[in-house]
């Protein structure tokens, strides 16, 4: 489905950053992984080394001389996958314990790293018009309220900054596509429920109770919706966001 296709994928080191770079050598793709974590990109290269199309970059989203500088040397790249989540160390925390300091780093990390991204994009494809398919990464906690009683009984919540980036996220893709105006250059989002990443058994319990049966997700249930917006079958697709979530938000 993406032969002779160019996916440059970032965030490709996290746990469904790893699973987008398999989907998409999987359906033929070459790929080149960009992450800036030391560990992470070890990890690609174990799992990923022997494949023929496969490259990995080194380059931190929120510098933009290195974002522009990558997509100089990938000007042939037909699409682009968003799986970025930068964060301080602060991340994560209940609501009234959210500094605004910490709030507007994390806001300017993760919304500013995807801004950056589809500039350097848009860039790129004025430099050079080809077919590119853009793919941000969203949530269904950017389209609906968190659920908060999931979280009752764990250290866990629903970090304001993320609902923040990722409703903005959707938004912001509406931008570029109206900004650009060519159908040759398109952007669309994914947005997942949750994904399996060693949470709490009695989260999960409650997480499953809101969906149809599945809970949470493997992070290879988003991929098939990933690799259709950057194929060809999905040329006239734009401006749209496909929730994948096991009708978690119904």
């Amino acid at each position: 489905m993406l032969e002779k296709q160019q996916i440059l994928v970032f965030g490709a080191a996290g746990k469904l950053g790893q699973e987008v770079v398999n989907a998409c050598l999987q359906q033929g793709a070459s790929v080149i992984a960009v992450d800036v974590d030391n560990k992470g990109i070890a990890a690609l290269n174990s799992r990923f080394k022997a494949a023929p199309n496969f490259k990995i970059e080194c380059v931190d989203v929120n510098d933009a001389k290195a974002a522009n500088s990558l997509f100089d040397g990938y000007s042939s790249s037909t699409g682009l996958v968003n799986c970025t989540y930068p964060r301080n160390a602060s991340y994560g925390r209940s609501f009234l314990d959210v500094t605004l300091t910490d709030f507007n780093e994390n806001v300017s990390l993760q919304l500013g790293g995807a801004f950056q991204l589809m500039q350097a994009a848009v860039h790129s494809f004025l430099q050079s018009p080809r077919e590119f398919s853009l793919v941000n990464v969203a949530s269904i906690y950017g389209v609906v309220a968190p659920r908060f009683e999931v979280y009752d009984g764990t250290k866990m919540t629903m970090p304001v900054e993320y609902a923040a980036v990722k409703s903005a996220l959707l938004h912001l893709s509406s931008y570029v596509n109206a900004y650009v105006q060519d159908s040759r250059f398109r952007v669309n989002t994914v947005s997942p429920g949750g994904i399996l990443e060693q949470q709490p058994e009695s989260f999960l319990q409650a997480y499953a109770k809101h969906t149809r049966g599945k809970g949470m997700l493997n992070a290879s249930d988003i991929c098939g919706s990933i690799v259709f917006l950057l194929s060809e079958m999905a040329a006239c697709v734009c401006n749209q966001n496909i929730i994948v979530d096991d009708g978690f938000c119904l």
